[in-house]
């Protein structure tokens, strides 16, 4: 279910409050400033006055001298084989983190061609670009987070929109605001400062480090009459005609570049010091399922079959057998298609709740096949779905007796 505090970041985040940031980052002038700032951007985020952050906090996350243990490291099994390695902050850089975050945001207006970890888009948004095309071209972009070093952030921080440049003190905070949001790893024997994958920060601090790959990928699509979203390191073009074959020894033309889609794909990825993982890239044509950002984009953005079938059989192992003896069979399918990425046991109530919520999000709340399913979910638990009491409260009557109706539910 969704909290209080889900509820009220979606009501705070607006332009008041990004202008309030825009306008305190645009004075920093002192690492104290940075930490006043980050200390109110707390507030907005949980709409509360909420502890505030100290120098000396910052000036030991900031140096991992200092902070040997800023991150611990734990791998997760990819479905396809191998394993993923993700650095997780402590719990007080994370809280850092996550308020610096909030003020990237604020400060940083992503391209339109990214869709992750942007707010108001979703993987759906970035499907629905790509919908009813007789093409489409998935790619992976490889060691995406590696790809960022310190400098580089330092250098982000130090151009437009952050600009903290022309004087000593301002370029030291940008070197500061580089330590907090990197980490050292030791890279093939070597130590190497990078954006860790798993910080709150990364996501964002690469979206604003790509924007020259948005710009020149969207141009690049709009030259060859086809359509471009990136998610994160997964990239998707489309197209109604088939652009997309390689070329033997393709020539550079007087200009520079390539008259081959493809060759002139990997001459701009390459100039952004990324590189494309092969094993992630492949065409998908018409007459066959397509996808992008792992949903269906060939009619319509939808989900796969199986994950409705998949919420309809546990519902009828619920209706049938009753929650123990459903959660057992759940348990057991779940683990054999999930265990390689989830740990401990999965709650089966939770886990239908979630799987609505991303239903209803990609194929809307007045969709049937939703509706029913949730309907079903929510005479098994006995009440009404709370969330959209609240909402439906809060778009008819108000934010005030919407929290009203969310704190009277919350003591019955």
């Amino acid at each position: 279910m969704f909290s209080r505090n889900f509820i009220l970041l979606k009501m705070k985040i607006g332009h008041e409050q990004t202008e309030r940031i825009r306008k305190q980052f645009k004075n920093l002038q002192t690492r104290q400033d940075l930490v006043d700032l980050l200390s109110e951007a707390k507030d907005m985020m949980y709409e509360d006055k909420t502890k505030p952050f100290k120098l000396k906090t910052l000036t030991y996350y900031a140096n991992p001298e200092n902070c040997k243990f800023r991150y611990s490291t734990f791998f997760v099994k990819k479905k396809s084989g191998g394993q993923r390695t993700i650095h997780a902050p402590t719990k007080g850089l994370r809280s850092v983190l996550r308020s610096l975050n909030y003020v990237l945001q604020c400060m940083h207006v992503p391209h339109q061609a990214a869709t992750g970890f942007v707010r108001d888009r979703s993987i759906v948004d970035n499907a629905q670009k790509h919908v009813g095309h007789h093409y489409v071209l998935n790619l992976d972009l490889k060691d995406f987070f590696h790809s960022y070093d310190r400098n580089k952030v330092k250098l982000a921080f130090m151009y437009s929109p952050f600009n903290l440049r022309g004087c000593t003190e301002k370029e030291k905070l940008a070197f500061f605001l580089a330590c907090l949001c990197t980490h050292p790893f030791e890279i093939e024997g070597a130590t190497k400062t990078l954006l860790p994958q798993g910080s709150p920060t990364s996501p964002t601090i690469t979206n604003i480090l790509c924007e020259r790959l948005d710009r020149r990928l969207t141009g690049l699509a709009n030259r060859f009459g086809a359509t471009y979203t990136r998610y994160a390191d997964d990239i998707t073009f489309s197209s109604p005609h088939n652009i997309y074959q390689e070329e033997t020894n393709p020539s550079l033309n007087p200009k520079g570049s390539y008259e081959n889609f493809r060759a002139e794909l990997e001459r701009l990825i390459e100039e952004e010091k990324l590189t494309i993982n092969p094993k992630k890239t492949r065409l998908q044509k018409s007459g066959y399922r397509q996808e992008a950002t792992g949903l269906i984009v060939n009619e319509k953005v939808n989900v796969r079959r199986r994950y409705v079938k998949q919420i309809r059989m546990w519902l009828y192992y619920w209706e049938k057998y009753g929650y123990e003896r459903a959660e057992q069979i759940f348990r057991s399918d779940y683990m054999i298609d999930k265990g390689h990425v989830k740990k401990g046991k999965p709650d089966l109530m939770n886990v239908l709740d979630g799987k609505l919520e991303f239903l209803k999000m990609v194929k809307g709340k007045e969709d049937g096949t939703y509706k029913g399913l949730k309907e079903r979910f929510y005479e098994l638990i006995g009440h009404e779905d709370p969330i959209n009491r609240v909402l439906n409260v809060w778009e008819t009557e108000g934010i005030d007796q919407a929290i009203n109706i969310y704190y009277k539910d919350k003591l019955e």
